[in-house]
């Protein structure tokens, strides 16, 4: 049986990467997308098709298995086209199926440490995970049960109409006002200053997710972290080819990368040669999602919040002159340099990260 892979971008390469590492016995044929537009010709040296293209040289249908890896919130337009198309051999790589692979994946030597694979013991981390919520957050179609330890806290609250939720970043010692450039990281800097500065056990675990991306953490997994004396869960990587400067170029403009790459310079220059060639490397950690120590994320937070209002400085326009999420960009991509260049000081292992739809 034939396998293919419906998506093109960094969810599909992802996919790619752990099921060949997975089942080395197989190959993948090719990539699928609705359209060429905005999707590149090749990929992991495979061709990118059309599904009309690849419907009309498909001589047996039957005999193709396609694994959909893209948002989830496209999966079931994806799949009306493709039984329209007349393929039915399909599976949805949604958390649990990326998750397993994922862990598969790591158990073969992809490069990365997964959660789920580790021994759990009878305790659970004490945790609290803030989940950055805006106004403009769209609404879910679906109701779903969040764990008890996501505490909601309003981002951009210094705007008006506020929203219900038990936090806002607009009190203590804070930067909502710049919301619209740094997203859920006004959140991140509200916990930094306003929580992680207070007395308490620096063991303790604490973390920022989405409003509707969060990691996949089942209670035998808290007590994975707290058995294994885990410093950092972090999202499993997103592949980007031929390296991820490719999901800058989707988000970041040229002249923004360079105030970023300034800044870096100007306040860590000993890290930079380093910096460089994790920045020539295919792995990105998205979202600005985090599960770390207390000491771990405070020290995260002291590196991460300097190099962003350098940026803001550097950047033309400034940021008090603009309101275009590219702080928030620029925190994806931090996150993966500070956690590559630490990576033997923290013990880090990855999960899934669940999206709502």
């Amino acid at each position: 049986m034939q396998t293919v892979i419906f998506g093109a971008q960094g969810i599909a390469l992802t996919v790619y990467e752990a099921y060949t590492i997975s089942n080395s016995d197989k190959k993948v044929e090719c990539f699928l997308v609705t359209s060429y537009e905005n999707n590149p010709s090749s990929l992991a040296s495979l061709p990118v098709l059309t599904l009309e293209d690849y419907s009309k040289e498909c001589a047996d249908k039957s005999d193709v298995q396609i694994l959909v890896a893209t948002p989830a919130n496209v999966m079931d337009g994806i799949v009306d086209s493709l039984h329209a198309a007349g393929f039915y051999n399909i599976t949805l790589m949604k958390d649990e199926e990326l998750n397993n692979l994922c862990t598969e994946a790591s158990k073969r030597g992809v490069g990365y440490s997964s959660v789920y694979s580790l021994d759990a013991g009878r305790e659970q981390s004490s945790l609290n995970v803030f989940m950055a919520c805006s106004k403009y957050d769209k609404p879910l179609i679906r109701k779903y049960d969040i764990p008890k330890y996501m505490i909601p806290i309003h981002v951009g609250a210094a705007g008006p109409d506020n929203m219900n939720a038990q936090l806002f970043d607009d009190t203590g010692i804070n930067i909502s006002h710049k919301n619209g450039n740094y997203c859920e990281l006004t959140g991140l800097y509200w916990v930094w200053k306003n929580v992680l500065n207070e007395a308490g056990n620096e063991s303790n675990y604490y973390g920022l997710c989405q409003y509707r991306r969060f990691l996949d953490l089942s209670e035998d997994d808290l007590r994975r972290i707290k058995a294994n004396d885990i410093d950092v869960v972090l999202p499993f990587p997103l592949t980007y080819e031929p390296d991820i400067l490719e999901h800058r170029k989707r988000y970041i403009k040229d002249e923004d990368w360079d105030a970023l790459l300034r800044a870096l310079e100007e306040l860590h220059p000993e890290q930079m040669p380093a910096v460089k060639m994790i920045l020539q490397q295919k792995w990105l950690f998205n979202y600005n999602v985090i599960l770390a120590k207390k000491s771990v994320l405070k020290e995260y937070c002291q590196w991460l919040f300097p190099i962003l209002e350098k940026v803001e400085e550097y950047s033309d326009p400034k940021g008090n002159q603009r309101s275009d999420r590219y702080i928030g960009y620029m925190g994806e991509t931090l996150e993966t340099i500070y956690f590559m260049l630490n990576k033997d000081k923290y013990k880090i292992v990855h999960g899934g990260c669940r999206l709502l739809v």
